[in-house]
């Protein structure tokens, strides 16, 4: 006799063998979208079908949270997820974790994810882009050896500089060796000493561009100690390679602008210096001489020699100031002098004599100045201008008068 079994149990015995399906356990689904519900809990239902066939899927606010695009009825996308038996409705489904749109949306996706990843990581901070070098005399060129991208950058950098050196390491730019030649070609144009490095190609689909959207490849150019111009495809094309670069370039003939400065108006800058440069050092010259200048008269001023000159000038210059006061003095006291012979003449007896006076004395030799000291036989002395002579008194006659 054949066992009964309710329909929860044989749902939940089918449950059982999806569960132990390791295959079904984490697959991807590819199909195109129809009966899309976005729910207000945040949950996304929908169907995903084919040509032959369909199978209902739902993703939870947790998962759907994190999509970089919105599910849309007739898209083509990719999930992934586990298929499981809703038991309650005997409904098998995709419980989905991520999507992304199939085909080039894939890509996309993968790129927006690598993207969110790195700038986490703060490849993309502006903190750490190096300025590009204002007169670089070597640029490296990592591109393809052909083509109208490296064509472009040389005929640019040649125009604006027909001195620059142009280093090209021949790399390959598409497929899957592109991203190991791209990144030996960024550490080979390092170990040159080239003084700014150009990385990209001409424009091409998503595919064609993908190796400038590797990770290996973001961290060497954020790793190079070389600024990094990123010249990926046409100005709307923008790569991860552009992101982590120091400099992004909309096209590879706008990197040899950036990288190679034109060389008219370099030379107009050294011009414009080298006059600038001239007018100061002949400022400085000037300005050193009057230094100069001015020393030297101060070690004229100090030196022993000019000191002697200056205290013999001073000496010569007192002598003159004695000289002359010796001469004021000497013409004064002469003057005093004559003054006093005057005065000495007025009262001189010799003064008198030459009037016709006489000077009388005595045998002592004390004057005479009254008869009344003089008796007669007394020999008396007198003097007058032109000699002397001596008399006897022989009469004497007093004068009543005095």
């Amino acid at each position: 006799m054949h066992s009964t079994y309710s329909v929860t149990q044989i749902n939940t015995y089918i449950q059982k063998m999806f569960q132990e399906d390791y295959l079904l356990g984490d697959v991807s689904v590819s199909g195109e979208v129809s009966n899309c519900k976005y729910h207000s809990s945040g949950h996304i239902y929908f169907t995903l079908k084919d040509a032959g066939g369909a199978i209902s899927c739902v993703m939870f606010a947790s998962n759907a949270r994190r999509l970089s695009f919105r599910i849309q009825d007739g898209s083509a996308i990719v999930v992934r997820g586990n298929i499981d038996v809703y038991v309650r409705d005997g409904k098998y489904q995709i419980y989905v974790k991520d999507a992304a749109p199939d085909g080039e949306g894939v890509l996309a996706a993968k790129f927006e994810e690598l993207k969110r990843k790195l700038k986490a990581e703060g490849l993309f901070d502006e903190e750490f882009k190096r300025p590009l070098p204002k007169c670089p005399s070597k640029v490296g060129i990592v591109t393809a050896p052909t083509g109208a991208a490296v064509r472009d950058i040389i005929t640019v950098s040649k125009r604006r500089n027909p001195y620059i050196q142009l280093i090209l390491y021949p790399a390959i730019v598409q497929g899957d060796a592109a991203c190991d030649s791209i990144v030996t070609g960024i550490e080979t144009l390092e170990k040159a000493g080239v003084d700014v490095i150009i990385v990209g190609r001409g424009g091409g689909s998503l595919e064609d561009l993908w190796a400038f959207n590797e990770e290996k490849v973001a961290y060497a150019v954020f790793n190079s100690e070389v600024p990094i111009i990123s010249a990926v495809g046409h100005e709307t094309d923008f790569s991860i390679c552009d992101f982590a670069a120091d400099v992004r370039a909309a096209t590879p003939s706008a990197a040899a602008e950036l990288a190679v400065p034109e060389i008219a108006g370099y030379i107009d800058t050294i011009e414009f210096y080298f006059d600038e440069l001239n007018n100061s050092m002949r400022r400085k010259a000037e300005s050193e001489r009057m230094k100069i200048k001015l020393i030297r008269e101060k070690l004229d001023r100090l030196s022993p020699g000019q000191r002697i000159r200056e205290k013999r000038l001073e000496a010569i210059h007192f002598e003159d100031e004695l000289n002359a006061l010796m001469d004021r003095k000497i013409m004064k006291s002469r003057h005093r002098m004559d003054v006093f012979i005057e005065g000495l003449k007025a009262v001189s007896p010799l003064e008198r004599l030459n009037g016709g006076l006489a000077y009388l004395s005595d045998d002592t030799g004390r004057r005479v100045t009254s008869v009344r000291s003089l008796n007669k036989g007394d020999t008396i002395n007198f003097m007058v201008k032109d000699g002397s002579a001596k008399a006897t008194v022989t009469e004497i006659s007093a004068n009543t008068l005095v």
